[in-house]
């Protein structure tokens, strides 16, 4: 059995937000197990300047996660319109969309199963580590966008991706998605 394939990627501040405070944010993205893929979010900085929300007593799905500090992923298919959003805050809340096109919701699509959250802090790193099922994924997913919505303590926000295509972050633009997910995860037969 040979080890799943990982892959590291290093987020990048829109130049219209440059986020002072992040030294570094980078994630890690591999296969956890035959049904999951894991995604470890990394940021390096001056904890202390940034909004980061307390851990949740009880994570649930919860929307516009994007207005503070969270981590998120976008997941599509090659040659289809259709994509995955996820946000991935550092209380443990999440929020998942299914879209059919570029920001037009599916409401064809059901519920998204939930992904797992774990967080760890200490002096000048916050990690999220992120288990995302299979099931979640749209069919055929292979292309990724991964980014963050940081922000700092004064409330201003930063927009990080692995690509920045337009003169203001959007994250839902596909010529950002600039990473493929590693070999997949073995599915049940």
């Amino acid at each position: 059995m040979t080890a799943p394939a990982v892959a590291t990627h290093r987020l990048l501040a829109h130049p219209a937000t440059p986020g002072a405070a992040v030294r570094c944010l980078q994630v890690r993205v591999e296969a956890s197990g035959p049904h999951a893929w894991r995604l470890h979010y990394a940021l390096l900085g001056d904890l202390a300047a940034l909004r980061l929300p307390p851990p949740a007593a009880t994570p649930a799905a919860t929307d516009d996660l994007w207005r503070h500090t969270c981590f998120e992923a976008f997941v599509g298919a090659e040659g289809s319109p259709a994509y995955h959003e996820f946000n991935f805050s550092p209380s443990g809340d999440w929020a998942a969309y299914a879209f059919s096109a570029e920001r037009i919701r599916d409401a064809q699509v059901p519920a998204l199963p939930a992904p797992r959250i774990r967080r760890a802090q200490d002096g000048a790193t916050l990690q999220l580590q992120v288990d995302l099922p299979c099931s979640a994924l749209p069919p055929g997913a292979g292309l990724l966008g991964l980014s963050a919505v940081i922000e700092a303590i004064d409330g201003q926000l930063s927009y990080w991706a692995l690509r920045h295509p337009r003169a203001q972050p959007d994250f839902h633009h596909r010529a950002g998605w600039s990473a493929r997910l590693p070999s997949p995860p073995i599915h049940p037969a």
